[in-house]
């Protein structure tokens, strides 16, 4: 690319020399053709009054030194006799000065050494003299040859200015392609974190935009299919719970005690599984673009769902702000799969008979999502939203509030963990509706309270629910 920028610009520039030197040459030369017959016109002028008022020889010898540069002139009067009287040395033919005498208007003549300007001259008798005045060679072409090679000088000088930035140009444009192949290598090499720098030309900036954008891309479907192995895994959990319950009220006897042993070691091999999926994975986004769903029905029927357990387990329970459509920009599945990662923490980690609640908060550019329980709460909400970590004090992983959390920021919200009016645990999923075309702001101490603007449509909450 580099080497073809140059050839190009040196073939345009020598075209565009070409086509101005060349004319501006000839009209050089053309000037100093002008420039020396018009000299030649002054000196025949000069002789013009003398001839108009004497044919005496001798005052024309005096007058033709006088006007003239040596033998460069020459004075052609009518014959007296039979012979002419000329006065200086005659360079022009005989038919040339006949002819300008003739026809009474100047003319040129070519004569060995250069040229012969004849100029008729009207005398008191009214006949015609002519005077010629010679131009030698040498006037015609007076600078004309230091013009022209500094004309040809110019042009070099434009042709090599011209390389030399198109050369640098070239560099300019070269060196992030070099770049951008070099990250494309990198990265087919494995190395995710390779990246290109967004300089260069427009179109060159843009196809390093695209590269990054397409390696953060393949870093994230990279993340999110680990994401997925550890989301399948602790999405079995539920279940699992409905078992662990259910087992716990077979009452005694061998085979009760066979099946609660059966359900812990299950559990106990989902969690293993979920650790070693998560395990040194970076944080992504849970739902994709274009994904979408009516919160409020996910709501009802995970909590249909839940009900049935609840009433097993005569835990009293409320859903509020399910009862119309709510548009979210999450998927169905990870939504549903983030309430029951909240409710089974609810069913696991609070006793029978515990009431629960969800609330649906349907706002303007928000959508807040409210599961609350009356159980003794969260000592430590920073502990708990760690990252793959549980609490330490019940065998508990940590990765379902970690699905809820992914799942907020994924739409530029976030997730808050407080105390209910219920008196235990209240998570607060704050899903933004227009998250994606904001900038990433700064995020608060986790479990922290934000103030948020609020509007017509109900993001106002009662006091008593506020967070810590």
């Amino acid at each position: 690319m580099r080497w073809a920028l140059v050839k190009v610009s040196l073939a345009v520039t020598a075209m565009v020399v070409v086509a101005f030197a060349v004319p501006l040459g000839l009209v050089i030369r053309e000037m100093a053709r002008d420039r020396a017959f018009a000299g030649a016109e002054r000196e025949a002028a000069a002789v013009a009054p003398a001839l108009s008022i004497t044919t005496d020889r001798a005052q024309l010898e005096r007058v033709v030194a006088s006007a003239g540069s040596g033998t460069d002139m020459a004075v052609h009067l009518p014959a007296a006799g039979e012979q002419p009287l000329d006065i200086g040395e005659r360079r022009a033919s005989d038919q040339d000065v006949a002819a300008v005498r003739e026809l009474g208007r100047a003319s040129t003549s070519t004569v060995p050494g250069g040229s012969a300007l004849l100029q008729p001259v009207a005398l008191s008798s009214g006949e015609i003299a002519v005077v010629e005045v010679f131009v030698p060679e040498s006037a015609v072409t007076n600078g004309v040859g230091t013009a022209w090679a500094v004309l040809a000088a110019v042009g070099a000088a434009l042709i090599v200015g011209s390389v030399a930035v198109a050369d640098r140009l070239g560099v300019r444009m070269v060196r992030p392609a070099q770049r951008l192949v070099e990250g494309a290598h990198e990265l087919g090499e494995g190395k995710l974190g390779a990246r290109v720098p967004e300089e260069g030309p427009t179109e060159l900036r843009l196809a390093a935009v695209a590269f990054n954008s397409m390696a953060d891309q393949v870093v994230q479907l990279l993340a999110n299919e680990r994401e997925l192995a550890a989301d399948l895994s602790h999405r079995l959990r539920t279940p699992l719970t409905v078992l662990r319950l259910n087992a716990a009220s077979l009452g005694d006897g061998s085979a009760a005690e066979q099946t609660r042993a059966a359900v812990e070691q299950l559990e106990r091999e989902v969690d293993t599984i979920i650790r070693t999926a998560r395990d040194a994975k970076p944080q992504t986004a849970a739902a994709g673009p274009g994904a979408g769903c009516d919160a409020a029905e996910v709501v009802r029927e995970r909590m249909a769902f839940w009900s049935a357990l609840a009433e097993d387990e005569g835990r009293k329970w409320r859903v509020a702000g399910a009862d119309r459509p709510v548009r979210i920009p999450v998927a169905r599945a990870d939504l549903a799969a983030a309430l029951d990662a909240l409710l089974g923490n609810v069913f696991r980690h609070t006793s029978e008979g515990t009431a629960f609640a969800v609330d649906v908060h349907n706002g303007e550019d928000a959508v807040i999502v409210l599961v609350s329980d009356a159980g003794p709460g969260i000592a430590d909400p920073e502990t708990a939203m760690a990252r793959g970590r549980g609490s330490g004090t019940d065998g508990s992983t940590g990765l379902g509030l970690d699905i809820v959390r992914r799942l907020a920021e994924s739409t530029g919200g976030d997730v808050r963990i407080g105390r209910s009016v219920l008196g235990g645990t209240e998570v607060r999923i704050w899903i933004q509706l227009d998250g994606r075309d904001r900038p990433p702001r700064r995020r608060g101490h986790r479990g922290s309270v934000r103030r948020r603007r609020t509007g017509r449509g109900a993001l106002s909450f009662n006091r008593s629910r506020s967070l810590p």
